[in-house]
């Protein structure tokens, strides 16, 4: 196995030498897994366009929708143009758009496609003036595009909403409004102030318990238009809570990136779908996982994704709206891009150091596709950073 020097907390230097077998890529089909599972998949930027990173947003669609594929070959879902594809960082509803019209041409092609999309009211700028009016058309607008595209609706959390309620009694009439009108059940989802500073107090609370009960009462009160949640607080004592009080037949979809492998699995009382952005950088290993899951083999299913759990950790830690970093990081060591850019310019927001401890655990985790190819291109990502690799 290759050795490769890398930094250490203490700004010392120390070789390194890789130990994971890595999982390998094995094809499967979502009916082969126990529990839905979407990965939320990210958008790979055109390092070659003459652009402006920061301003104009430069996308490789062509190696984007490759990626997608590789998803569903694995028998994951794509939650597409949810934040894990920088929306609201770098990816404007003018982008998604097109993201979205690309993606449901290509999963027309396959009888195996499982793809839903994020809508929102990104293209509504938050401020003093903006009414609930407002926000209720902008949420007709992204969600009767993606039903015109013939998509099923992921409905995503809104800034413009957070910053303009008055009350609890503001997000019930909005919710209410656009699951009365959508054409098939939505999965709603509730992101946390942890991803996203600006949807702090969202369902009119600041505490998550109490912001709870207000979400429960918008899905009782609109159960046949919900397919179910995704929750997005990090905390597994909390999704457990709400799920066990979540009506018959609406489900909950983890995107806790901490605790998702025991959240899945279950208890005697239930258990989590998946919704992760975690899925798009450890997808081999949560396709094998979710198989043995599927084989009635929960031994297996633990020691393959447990160890993914300090990885996924690690990309996640605070900022955690950093980690979209952490995820093209590991898909430009597995070859699955040939460059670490990000629309915007949003590989900077993590450290040489964050990146050297990514590696390593990603060794551990066995998610390194090829071992040989990650090395050389981590050695090359630290030259550039002054380390000698």
């Amino acid at each position: 196995m290759p050795t490769i020097n890398l930094p250490n907390p203490d700004r010392s230097i120390s070789p390194y030498t890789l130990t994971g077998d890595p999982i390998p890529f094995v094809k499967f089909k979502a009916t082969d897994f126990p529990r839905i599972a979407y990965s939320a998949a990210h958008v790979v930027a055109d390092p070659l366009a003459s652009n402006d990173p920061w301003l104009t947003p430069a996308i490789d669609w062509d190696t984007t929708l490759k990626f997608r594929h590789r998803m569903w070959d694995l028998g994951l879902g794509v939650a597409e143009a949810m934040d894990t594809a920088q929306r609201g960082m770098g990816l404007t509803w003018t982008e998604a758009k097109e993201l979205i019209r690309r993606a449901q041409a290509e999963a027309r092609t396959r009888d195996d496609a499982l793809i839903a999309y994020g809508a929102g009211t990104d293209h509504l700028a938050p401020g003093p003036d903006v009414t609930i009016d407002d926000i209720l058309r902008a949420y007709d607008e992204q969600v009767g595009f993606v039903e015109a595209e013939g998509g099923r609706v992921i409905l995503m959390a809104s800034r413009a909403l957070a910053a303009a309620a008055k009350s609890p009694d503001d997000y019930a009439r909005v919710y209410g409004h656009v699951l009365s009108n959508v054409k098939q059940p939505v999965i709603m989802h509730w992101l946390g102030e942890m991803f996203d500073p600006a949807l702090q107090g969202y369902w009119g609370n600041i505490d998550h318990d109490a912001a709870m009960d207000v979400c429960l009462d918008v899905i009782a009160a609109n159960a046949d238009k919900v397919d179910g949640i995704k929750i997005s607080l990090l905390s597994a004592e909390k999704e457990i809570a709400m799920r066990r009080r979540l009506p018959a037949g609406v489900k909950m979809y983890t995107g806790d990136d901490f605790n998702y492998a025991e959240l899945i699995a279950g208890d005697d009382l239930g258990f989590s779908h998946a919704l992760l952005g975690i899925f798009d950088a450890i997808a081999p290993a949560a396709s094998a996982g979710l198989a043995a899951l599927g084989r009635g083999n929960s031994n297996e299913f633990f020691d393959i994704l447990e160890p993914t759990v300090p990885l996924s950790r690690h990309i996640f830690a605070a900022p955690t709206r950093f980690y979209k970093t952490g995820v093209v990081f590991l898909a430009y060591l597995n070859g699955l891009q040939d460059h670490f850019q990000m629309i915007g310019g949003q590989q900077s927001t993590r450290s040489v150091q964050h990146l050297a401890e990514l590696f390593r655990l990603a060794d551990k985790a066995r998610v390194l596709a090829d071992p040989e190819l990650a090395t050389a291109r981590m050695k090359a990502v630290l030259q550039v950073n002054g380390v000698s690799a």
